[in-house]
């Protein structure tokens, strides 16, 4: 049965989203068509409005949600309609190398640097006004319903609310996972996080919680000062406030640098800056937000000569599926807290508005 609701439609670059009617068509084999409940807004939706991540149009963007399972396909096993869930735009196939390697998390079968924007079989779900739309990550969220493929679905606790743990199908997971599973920070250790929204805050949150002595928080904007400490932040320090490199500061506040630094703002120079200010010798830092598009870094080879470690995270290193799940029980569990991230709640037809609230740094 083709479903007809309302989805937030981005038509072209730098337009603003428009609510129209879309046809969602039956999850096919493996796949699980979903009644979405809330989703999160995230910087990468906008990068992608902005160009900074090339995908095609028109989309419907969105992909850190949770929802209830409206039907499924032919032999889909994991789940069945009336389940919480969690849509996964890092799947785990349980097939290919990354999977297959307990230090890997980003499964072959992601849309992420394929910018495919199609299901697995090379096809839409999606219709609008006769045109075909595209997916966003294999999981567009931004809409009443949504078909993902099984890979990319994880079921959660029947009693998590919804609202809350949407935040655990990117911004929270990311963060705290940069924290606990790529750096695998250590007690009494000293971290930076450079940049304060959801994600850096998640970062915050997984330092603390690893035993973190030291937390710097860097930003430009200091009304995100409050919230940072508020949730483990030791030290916030604002660039503006120095003329000099910000590596030098931490460099001298912690004399010799950081033991770890994350860069959760996907700016070139931040993540210079970033890797710099840990120790040159075993200092670690994390890429935490998503590089901007046709940009490249130049540095001192130096910097790792004498020892640094230059990482990457996606989905802050978990395993999609078997790690969505058991981070909701922690969050019922009060493990770590979910609602100082969330700033603001809105019907989703006001999306424009959620998205004008992230670009003014609200």
């Amino acid at each position: 049965q083709v479903i007809k609701c309302k989805a937030a439609v981005l038509w072209e670059a730098n337009k603003p989203f428009s609510i129209e009617e879309v046809e969602v068509a039956p999850p096919k084999e493996h796949e699980v068509r979903i009644k979405i409940m809330a989703t999160g807004i995230c910087r990468s939706d906008d990068h992608v409005i902005t160009g900074a991540l090339v995908m095609p149009f028109p989309i419907i963007l969105g992909h850190e949600a949770a929802g209830v399972v409206e039907s499924i396909g032919q032999g889909v096993t994991s789940v069945k309609p009336g389940d919480k869930v969690i849509p996964l735009f890092v799947p785990q196939c349980g097939e290919c190398k990354s999977c297959l390697n307990t230090k890997g998390n980003l499964c072959s079968k992601t849309d992420l640097g394929t910018n495919a924007g199609l299901m697995p079989d090379g096809t839409t779900r999606f219709t609008c006004k006769g045109k075909a739309i595209y997916h966003f990550i294999g999981t567009s969220t931004f809409t009443e319903y949504t078909v993902v493929h099984e890979s990319a679905v994880a079921k959660i606790d029947s009693a998590a609310p919804l609202e809350k743990v949407c935040l655990i199908g990117c911004g929270f997971s990311t963060g705290y996972g940069a924290a606990l599973q790529t750096a695998k920070v250590e007690p009494g250790s000293t971290c930076a996080v450079f940049g304060l929204g959801g994600v850096g805050l998640s970062v915050v949150i997984g330092c603390k919680v690893a035993g973190a002595s030291r937390i710097i928080a860097v930003d430009i904007n200091k009304d995100k000062f409050a919230k940072a400490k508020e949730l483990g932040a030791t030290d916030c320090i604002n660039p503006k406030d120095f003329n000099k490199p910000i590596h030098e500061v931490l460099m001298e506040m912690t004399d010799g640098g950081v033991d770890y630094s994350f860069e959760v703002i996907g700016r070139t120079d931040t993540m210079t800056a970033a890797l710099a200010c840990c120790h040159h010798n075993y200092g670690v830092s994390v890429i935490v937000g998503v590089p901007p598009a046709a940009q490249k870094i130049t540095f001192d080879p130096m910097l790792l000569f004498t020892g640094r470690s230059w990482k990457g995270s996606v989905f802050g290193g978990w395993k999609s599926k078997d790690a969505v799940p058991k981070l909701v029980a922690d969050y019922m569990k009060k493990m770590f807290v979910l609602d100082p991230l969330i700033t603001h709640t809105l019907p989703w037809t006001k999306i424009n508005e959620g998205f004008d609230l992230l670009r003014t740094g609200k």
